[in-house]
C-alpha cells in the first residue's frame, strides 16, 4: 500500500476526504470528480496567457481538491524525502520536480516546439510526477491544452494504453531520443474546437486510474537511496538547457537532498 504519510489505518488512502481504504472504491471516485471537474479545469488553462508550473499545481486542484486536502502541493511538500516509482518506472526527486516540468512547458511555448517533439514535452512531466496520485490526468489536460494552441490535437481514443505506456516509460528512461514522440507520430491532426476538447479527454483509454499504484523506493536522506536515484538520473543524460533559447536560465539540478526545509510550489522569484 502507497502510503507515505505513514497514516493509513486513521487516515485512510492519502488522508482523502472520506477516510476511504478500498482502492476500488477510491479509485472511481477520482474518476467520477475527474470528469466532474475536467470542463472547469480546461475552463482555467484557457484563461491564462501562459501556461507555468503554478498552473500545472492549479489543475490538479481543480481536479481533486475536493477529496485529497493536499491536492495541488508537489511532492516536495507532501513527501520532500521520497523517492517514488510506479510499476518499475523512476520519477524524479522531489527537489527537481519543477525543474523537469518547467522545462517541458518552456519547449511547448518559449521555445515553439510542441508540434516537433509532443512525446519529449509529456515524458518530462510524467518524470517530474509532481502529485501523490492523479498526475497521468492532470498532465493530459495540461498536454491538450499546449497543443491545442500549437494547432494540433492527438487522437488519444486511437492510442493503447500499454504501448503508450512502454512508449513513455522509454521516454523517461531515455528523454530526447523521440521514442514517445514516434508513437504519437501517426495520432496527431489538425486542432480540434475548444468544445470539443472535454470529449477527447474522456477518450482516452485507462482513466480510470485502475492500473498500478504508486510505490516508495526508500527516503533520499538513506544515501544509498539517493545514490540510486543519482546513478538512475545520470543514465539519462539529458540537459535541461535549451540551445538558443532566450531565457537559458534554470533550477540547480544538484539541490541538497538531506535539507530539511520544506518548500511550497509555485513560481520562483524572478
Amino acid at each position: 500500500m502507497f502510503d507515505p504519510f505513514n497514516d493509513f489505518d486513521d487516515a485512510g488512502y492519502l488522508r482523502n476526504a472520506r477516510k476511504d481504504k478500498d482502492l476500488v472504491v477510491i479509485k472511481h471516485m477520482e474518476h467520477n470528480l475527474f470528469r466532474a471537474n475536467l470542463k472547469d479545469a480546461f475552463d482555467y488553462l484557457s484563461r491564462q496567457e501562459i501556461i507555468e508550473y503554478a498552473d500545472f499545481m492549479e489543475v490538479h486542484r481543480v481536479l481533486f481538491g475536493d477529496y485529497y486536502p493536499w491536492a495541488g502541493q508537489d511532492r516536495l511538500v507532501t513527501a520532500p524525502h521520497l523517492l517514488v516509482s510506479k510499476a518499475g518506472t523512476q520519477f524524479c526527486e522531489p527537489h527537481t520536480i519543477r525543474l523537469a516540468v518547467d522545462q517541458g512547458l518552456r519547449l511547448a511555448q518559449h521555445n515553439e516546439q510542441m508540434p516537433a517533439v509532443p512525446g519529449e514535452i509529456m515524458g518530462l512531466c510524467a518524470y517530474g510526477h509532481p502529485f501523490l496520485d492523479g498526475n497521468g490526468r492532470a498532465m493530459l489536460l495540461v498536454h491538450m491544452e499546449l497543443a491545442y494552441r500549437a494547432g494540433f490535437s492527438i487522437d488519444w481514443s486511437a492510442t493503447e494504453k500499454s504501448d503508450y505506456l512502454s512508449a513513455l516509460t522509454h521516454e523517461i528512461e531515455s528523454p530526447g531520443n523521440g521514442m514517445l514522440d514516434q508513437y504519437l507520430a501517426p495520432f496527431m491532426g489538425p486542432r480540434v474546437e475548444r468544445g470539443q476538447l472535454v470529449g477527447s479527454a474522456l477518450s482516452m483509454r485507462g482513466l480510470d486510474g485502475l492500473d498500478d499504484e504508486n510505490r516508495i523506493e526508500g527516503d533520499l536522506r538513506d544515501e544509498s537511496v539517493a545514490a540510486k536515484y543519482r546513478q538512475f538520473d545520470e543514465a539519462r543524460n539529458y540537459s535541461y538547457r535549451i540551445a538558443g533559447a532566450e531565457d537559458d536560465s534554470t533550477y540547480p539540478d544538484n539541490r541538497d537532498l538531506d535539507d530539511d526545509e520544506d518548500r511550497e510550489s509555485g513560481p520562483s522569484p524572478g
